[in-house]
């Protein structure tokens, strides 16, 4: 009994390590059925959590900067042929990461399931999660095919140029074809994490962002391709293809067969209710937030081509910047749920305060790098002076709300941990659709303050949503959650595994 503890004390002291042979040789040595009763007499520190955070929000954060530099690349490829054209791809790419952090938001249910379950020791069941999110989000993308491939549609409600609407639905067309791979990276990235492997994700981006960065140079700009505008969403949907199938190859190289459950159809499609709504409640998260830019980037084709460019630039830094925050709440939300499953709720209240000081001080570095580089970023996309002395002002805004912004982030994985993800979504619905858009359409329409006033609203919502999720995540009833967390590895899939 006090080898195992000691082997549970180093486990601890170790969490987060993305060595899987160290997590394979502590779980053989100690019996499966005293691993609850043991890491229940964990104990953890402030300094401790946030060292395990940090840890594991490193190759995370790595991973997320660089899967967002694929289609932003286009951007940077493109926007140099001409401020239409950097307008187009502009709408298709914002278009893009809204449509697709459905697929984002649907895979986050497995941040709350998974390592929950492979905290409580319930390991078929991290596979048997992991092929249900694959199932709901197959379904999913039927509709978002096609609706990027008539896309043209709903740009022509707000964009007068036909040229432009033309140029950004061929975009997606193009983009149609990586959808399926970015489904399974996506699934595949939490499946992994579940099981402590943050590094798998790293490494395939550090395969394919070089050879992307090389595609939409080459395809774009080469002479020997030359296909112009639409080399780049082909470069980027080749690229998505590599990410899935390293993470299978990596799968298969380190043995991660522990957690995986042979497919049954009938376990699959059994009781799927409640991921579903885990998964709709964890996609409103993303999703409201991100429509909420698509909302402000249409709003700003009204003010003109240069207006648009320079939104378009702003909404990259916007997304490129919550990547590391958001990286960070993966992180947290995994290392606060496997705590949860072990039904260690000190630890649990300790990692989610680690989490909030953390988010504090992501804040600070995304505001500096933003407020006081502003002019020097705006550059990097485009050579027009009138839109890089636009995007130079938006951009000191988006600065500034980095303060709440990280810690709105973090504090909606605090919220995945606890599987309250409807919670989430029912704040951001008023943050952004009853505070924050209501203040920018006066701001920007009725005050004549333009792309500025839009942006001034937004970041009056961040700011309420970061204040009631904080409120929400330390009124927490952590017997409750624990409870429930209990219930859902005792009572559910009894009969399939």
């Amino acid at each position: 009994m006090a080898a195992a503890n000691a082997l549970i004390t180093a486990d601890v002291l170790n969490y987060g390590s993305t060595s899987h042979s160290e997590i394979e040789e502590t779980s053989t040595l100690v019996d499966e059925e005293n691993v609850s009763t043991l890491i229940s007499e964990k104990r953890t520190s402030m300094k401790q959590e946030l060292k395990t955070i940090c840890r594991t929000s490193a190759p995370l954060s790595v991973t997320f900067f660089l899967q967002y530099s694929l289609p932003v690349a286009s951007t940077f490829s493109v926007g140099h042929i001409s401020a239409k054209h950097l307008a187009a791809v502009s709408l298709a790419t914002m278009t893009f990461n809204v449509t697709s952090s459905i697929f984002n938001g649907m895979a986050t249910c497995l941040d709350t399931l998974c390592p929950a379950a492979f905290g409580a020791g319930k390991y078929k069941k991290v596979g048997l999660y992991f092929q249900r999110c694959i199932l709901l989000m197959i379904t999913l993308n039927i509709f978002i095919v096609l609706f990027w491939w008539n896309s043209g549609i709903f740009f022509r409600l707000f964009v007068k140029d036909s040229s432009l609407v033309a140029l950004a639905q061929s975009y997606l067309r193009v983009m149609t074809f990586c959808t399926p791979a970015y489904i399974l990276f996506e699934a595949g990235k939490r499946y992994l994490q579940a099981q402590n492997i943050f590094v798998a994700g790293q490494y395939a981006l550090f395969i394919a962002a070089p050879i992307n960065a090389f595609l939409n140079y080459a395809l774009v700009w080469s002479k020997h391709f030359n296909l112009g505008f639409l080399g780049a969403p082909l470069g980027t949907t080749i690229s998505y293809w590599i990410l899935p199938t390293y993470l299978f190859y990596y799968s298969r190289m380190h043995s991660t067969d522990k957690c995986w459950a042979q497919p049954n159809v009938k376990a699959i499609f059994r009781d799927l209710k409640p991921m579903a709504s885990l998964a709709i409640n964890g996609t409103a998260m993303l999703l409201l937030e991100f429509i909420a830019f698509e909302i402000l980037t249409l709003c700003s084709a009204t003010f003109g081509t240069e207006t648009l460019a320079a939104q378009s630039i702003c909404s990259t830094l916007a997304t490129l910047f919550f990547q590391i925050p958001f990286a960070a709440s993966v992180a947290s939300s995994t290392r606060i749920s496997n705590l949860i499953g072990e039904t260690n709720q000190r630890s649990a209240k300790i990692a989610t305060k680690a989490t909030y000081i953390l988010s504090l001080a992501l804040g600070v570095l995304n505001f500096c790098v933003l407020f006081f580089f502003r002019k020097q970023i705006a550059m990097l996309f485009t050579n027009d002076a009138t839109v890089i002395g636009i995007a130079k002002g938006v951009i000191g805004i988006l600065g500034l709300n980095q303060f709440w912004d990280a810690p709105n982030i973090l504090g909606a994985g605090c919220l995945r941990a606890q599987a309250r993800q409807h919670v989430g979504s029912r704040l951001n619905v008023i943050a952004y659709y009853i505070i924050g858009l209501p203040i920018s359409l006066f701001l920007g329409f009725k005050m004549d303050l333009e792309i500025v006033g839009l942006w001034i609203g937004l970041l009056c919502g961040v700011f309420s949503l970061a204040c009631s999720e904080f409120v929400c995540v330390f009124l927490t009833d952590w017997k409750s959650v624990i409870r429930e967390a209990e219930n859902r590895n005792k009572n559910r899939e009894n009969s399939t595994i």
